[in-house]
């Protein structure tokens, strides 16, 4: 049984006659989005553009599982249907027209029109492209630099993935200028997509953001179980402050030092809510350091 949003993938697959390159369904799959009023994937500026993180975990998965096959050839990687499954017809009637029009609008572009089509028309996607000065006017570049976020100030932010997607995540860091994400929970593992270690490091990366993991600081997961009120969340900060940030001074330091190297610094956890998230106590003594020569905003 698919996904809905992978039978979004395998519709426009089917609609584009069963093959395209994995830029080209990159783009193709933004510009769907576009039309739609609730996005069913989340895209953030990358290598080539827009990039979608779930859409290409969803191609490995539905390779695994037959749906499709990924070869890879000097002219690029290639996505192919490996059997027409009327997935068209298993989408809402707005989406079916949607991804029709898509085809009638932008299938006769090539590969490279298709992409400098997304720049131009959406520039913020162009901000971290390798090639957008191979395909841009030095008009287009300028509107693609106004995009780019750049503040001088140095910050300290907060915040929590709970909730959302890793594109959007990434976007909130990009949009703040964050140059290092401080990941401070005790094990960087996390059952919802992107957010385990070697991913969310992968994302960062992706963006020019430097992630760096501060184990010292974060909290066994024995020691979380049972948090039902505010007042369970309250009794466990209390002793992680007179444990844990007193007996790791040197880890909030090494935090510090990352702040006046860099200028703007997040650290994160899984948590929504700041009140019921360690990072926020590790926000508060980084603020209550002698002479702190930066702001605090949580995201």
């Amino acid at each position: 049984m698919l996904y809905y949003r992978r039978k979004i993938i395998a519709a426009l697959l089917e609609v584009f006659d069963g093959q395209l390159t994995a830029k080209s369904l990159q783009k193709y799959l933004f510009l769907f989005t576009r039309a739609q009023p609730v996005k069913t994937f989340d895209f953030i500026p990358y290598r080539y553009g827009c990039f979608s993180f779930q859409a290409d975990q969803d191609l490995g998965t539905m390779a695994k599982y037959g749906y499709l096959e990924i070869s890879e050839h000097q002219s690029g990687r290639f996505i192919k249907l490996k059997e027409n499954g009327a997935y068209l017809e298993m989408l809402n009637k707005s989406d079916r027209q949607v991804l029709l029009d898509v085809k009638t609008e932008f299938a006769s572009m090539s590969q490279t029109d298709l992409i400098r089509y997304t720049y131009q028309k959406y520039p913020y996607f162009a901000i971290n492209s390798s090639i957008a000065n191979k395909l841009l006017t030095k008009d287009e570049l300028a509107r693609v630099e106004k995009q780019k976020r750049m503040f001088t100030e140095p910050q300290l932010f907060s915040i929590g993935y709970e909730g959302i997607t890793l594109e959007t995540y990434i976007n909130k860091l990009i949009i703040n200028d964050v140059h290092v994400l401080c990941d401070v929970r005790k094990n960087a593992f996390s059952q919802k997509y992107g957010f385990s270690k070697s991913q969310l490091q992968k994302a960062c990366n992706g963006v020019g953001i430097h992630y760096v993991h501060v184990p010292e600081l974060g909290i066994e997961s024995e020691q979380r179980r049972g948090l039902h009120t505010q007042a369970d969340y309250d009794c466990l900060f209390e002793n992680y402050e007179k444990t844990t940030l007193k007996n790791n001074r040197e880890a909030l330091s090494k935090i510090r030092a990352l702040i006046e190297n860099y200028g703007r610094v997040a650290v994160t956890c899984f948590e929504k809510n700041p009140n019921q998230c360690h990072r926020s106590l590790v926000a508060k003594a980084l603020m209550q350091l002698p002479d702190v020569g930066y702001s605090f905003k949580s995201l």
